[in-house]
């Protein structure tokens, strides 16, 4: 968990706040006391509709929490409702959302992928800051939403024992024949690293190979509860 909040004061009084939204990535989502309950939300496509828990650890700040859902291009995506989408979040408690897909059937071979955003804003007690110029970050955590159709031919578990690997010139080809979005982390060829990607499922993906790379392919993934799976090796084909 991560908390972002800074204030910065001096002596020109410039009588307004000005609030940021900074984006992030984190392995725990968090914005303050404000952590979420997943670091990413699987939706069963045939339940009418999912949860995701929303905690404020924090014993005195109150935070205005807004909620939304973005396709995998960064727009907002109407066919979801999140309810509350904004809340104000007291002290030690504890708030969850509903998200249901209200939209037309998605592709039913492979999960479809969208973006669960939540922002946390820390309230303002203005007694403190008149005359003052404050700089408030408000924190947006940003993670991955799969919606995911029932009977799939593989389990999630046994998608990355179907990832294949083979070399493309100076290029590393991975080819995922699987239903599921797949995120490969802790990426080496021989000794060399090589940045994490997500790959979507039914398609191929090829990123560049450093200088000297050579030998098979270790990598880890990410599962369903956000751990990391054991290193596995893979020949390069």
């Amino acid at each position: 968990m991560q908390k972002v909040f800074f204030t910065m004061l001096n002596s020109i009084k410039l009588g307004f706040i000005v609030l940021l939204t900074l984006f992030t990535s984190l392995n725990v989502q968090a914005a303050g006391g404000i952590a979420l309950g997943a670091t990413r939300v699987i939706y069963p496509s045939a339940a009418k509709q999912t949860s995701l828990a929303i905690s404020n650890s924090d014993t005195q700040e109150r935070y205005l929490v807004n909620s939304w859902i973005e396709n995998s291009a960064g727009q907002k995506e109407k066919t979801f409702i999140v309810t509350p989408p904004l809340f104000v979040s007291e002290p030690k408690s504890e708030n969850t959302l509903r998200i249901i897909y209200a939209g037309q059937p998605l592709p039913g071979d492979r999960e479809s992928l969208f973006w669960m955003n939540v922002k946390a804003i820390p309230s303002v007690d203005k007694s403190h800051i008149e005359g003052k110029n404050v700089l408030q970050l408000a924190i947006l955590s940003r993670i991955k939403l799969f919606v995911r159709p029932a009977n799939l031919p593989q389990t999630p578990e046994d998608a990355p024992t179907l990832l294949k690997f083979s070399r493309i010139g100076n290029h590393l080809k991975i080819t995922n024949p699987s239903a599921y979005y797949l995120t490969l982390v802790n990426i080496s060829v021989g000794a060399k690293k090589i940045d994490n990607v997500m790959i979507a499922p039914k398609s191929d993906m090829q990123i560049p190979l450093p200088t000297g790379a050579q030998g098979s392919v270790t990598f880890q993934t990410v599962n369903d509860y956000g751990a990391l799976t054991s290193a596995t090796t893979a020949s390069l084909g």
